[in-house]
């Protein structure tokens, strides 16, 4: 290994140019698909996770929607920097980075105290998480001739698949047997593993005219619009939409968001150049995106609280029912993208947000009980049959929709907008839930003979949904009794999300139907 690899790795090459010696590919490539899989176990356990770390911190709504959304942040709208300073500064050089960061702001969200240092920790996560995603993709296509790199990355998506099918049912099961902690010192060794073969093996790569390219007033902007976005939305949780401090801090979003519009229009070396979106195409798929994301990101994050604290599961259970959603997705999705150019993009991509909005409004059916494969299982095959009927048709569609020296370019762009999409969801799906709860859980009180002050205990302690503890001192019959007047509330609330939910994904198929052209593309 070291043979093959020494002298690359001490030189930058071109863009483009093939400057790995053969032997030295498996290893590039092992390093970026244990790299990419940290970051995508990472999104998909931390979700099975919430319950339990609900039940340790005693946190509300707002604090588990921050530690999902804290990470999703800064990945979402640090992205394209991190593509970007990658190329300015060596793609192996930032990969690197990313990988340590990563590696050190796990073992802080594994020792966090309290929520509020997992949130913290989560955050500076997201920030390793721009910086080694992108580097991935981008050392696979320096370090492999031209004719090599559909194979490498076939390869890479195909564990990619295999990773995130397999993360919430084996995180499951750590968190069942060792610890939520346990999910993030999994990295460690991961993150040593990736380093050694990176500083042994990958080549250093830059791309000299990319170098001139750094929009640091867009980064700026991009996360501060973004975060006092999802602020205002959180807080729209807690205080309603009447709050001040809520509707204020939206308008500053907004604002902040607006004037990031406004730079990126005018800067020759803008993050997000906003001439691609004239392609009816590209604004389509993107917009699509933004829909189709923000349905899955919504249900996903919801799913885990009806399933481990109304339903019962375990964690290893509450794992193991999303692994039919990801393992169609896996399996599915490459032979979808051989019907793109027998049928072109458009009727896929409106099939398909169809076909998973079914699956979301079937999540709405089940009550408490029953068994899995009568209940979730129907809707978690829906939802991915339409997700796989969607992913490479889309990816195909934004690839096409833009010149060839733009194409890292727009596919940032679009995984950046699956990312704001879930960013968004969790947000707005965590605040609209808790305002459905409320009132259902106010009625269901007011026809149980408790006490004044503990029914008014548990209205102050809404926000923590179907994982709100009981007061001490009630007799067996009245905790059973309202214990099963919050699930009651609860499954109000999620049916109604749910069915919202599946809303935004016909919204998404629309979308597709209107914008995005008919002829079948190669």
């Amino acid at each position: 290994m070291t043979e093959a690899c020494a002298g690359a790795a001490a030189r930058p090459m071109p863009t483009g140019e093939a400057h790995c010696a053969e032997r030295a590919r498996p290893y590039v490539l092992t390093a970026t698909i244990l790299a990419s899989a940290m970051s995508f176990i990472d999104g998909s356990v931390v979700i099975v996770a919430l319950p339990i770390m609900q039940q340790e911190f005693g946190a509300g709504m707002a604090q588990l929607q921050w530690i999902l959304t804290g990470y999703t942040l800064m990945m979402g709208s640090l992205v394209l920097t991190g593509g970007a300073l990658g190329d300015r500064f060596g793609r192996r050089r930032m990969f690197d980075l990313g990988v340590a960061i990563f590696a050190l702001t796990s073992v802080a969200c594994a020792l966090a105290p309290d929520a509020e240092t997992l949130i913290a920790a989560r955050a500076a996560q997201g920030v390793g998480g721009a910086l080694l995603t992108p580097g991935s993709l981008a050392i696979i296509s320096a370090s492999f001739p031209r004719e090599l790199r559909g194979r490498a990355f076939g390869t890479w998506a195909g564990a990619a698949a295999i990773t995130t099918a397999a993360g919430p049912l084996v995180g499951g099961w750590m968190i069942d047997n060792l610890s939520w902690r346990a999910i993030f010192y999994i990295n460690v060794p991961l993150s040593l593993a990736v380093l050694v073969i990176s500083w042994r093996c990958i080549p250093e790569s830059r791309d000299l005219e990319a170098a001139r390219r750094l929009d640091g007033w867009g980064a700026v902007l991009a996360v501060l619009g973004l975060g006092l976005m999802t602020y205002g939305l959180i807080a729209v949780g807690e205080q309603g939409f009447a709050a001040l401090q809520s509707g204020g801090i939206l308008l500053a979003g907004l604002a902040t968001l607006a004037v990031f519009l406004a730079v990126e229009a005018n800067r020759s070396n803008a993050m997000m150049p906003l001439h691609l979106f004239r392609s009816s195409d590209f604004s389509g798929a993107n917009g699509l995106t933004l829909f189709l994301y923000f349905a899955l990101g919504g249900a996903l994050f919801l799913l885990p609280f009806n399933l481990i604290q109304v339903q019962g599961y375990s964690a290893t259970e509450a794992g193991a029912a999303f692994l039919p959603f990801a393992l169609l997705i896996g399996l599915l999705s490459r032979y979808s993208g051989t019907l793109v150019g027998r049928f072109g993009s458009r009727r896929l991509l409106t099939l398909g947000p169809l076909i998973a909005g079914a699956g979301y409004a079937l999540l709405a059916v089940p009550g408490q009980g029953g068994s899995y494969w009568t209940t979730f299982f129907p809707a978690m095959v829906l939802m991915g049959l339409g997700m796989a009927a969607c992913v490479s048709p889309l990816t195909t569609t934004v690839m096409n929709a833009v010149e060839d020296r733009h194409a890292g370019l727009a596919s940032g762009i679009n995984n950046a907008a699956a990312r704001v999409a879930s960013l968004l969801a969790v947000a707005i799906v965590g605040a609209v839930a808790v305002l459905l709860f409320e009132p259902a859980l106010q009625a269901e009180l007011s026809a149980l003979a408790l006490p004044p002050d503990i029914q008014g205990d548990l209205l102050n302690r809404a926000g923590e949904l179907a994982g709100l503890s009981l007061p001490e001192g009630l007799a067996p019959a009245q905790s059973a009794a309202a214990e099963a007047a919050i699930h009651r509330a609860f499954l109000e609330a999620f049916r109604i999300a749910m069915l919202a939910i599946a809303a935004m994904a016909v919204l998404a198929a629309v979308v597709a139907h209107l914008t995005i052209s008919h002829e079948p593309q190669a």
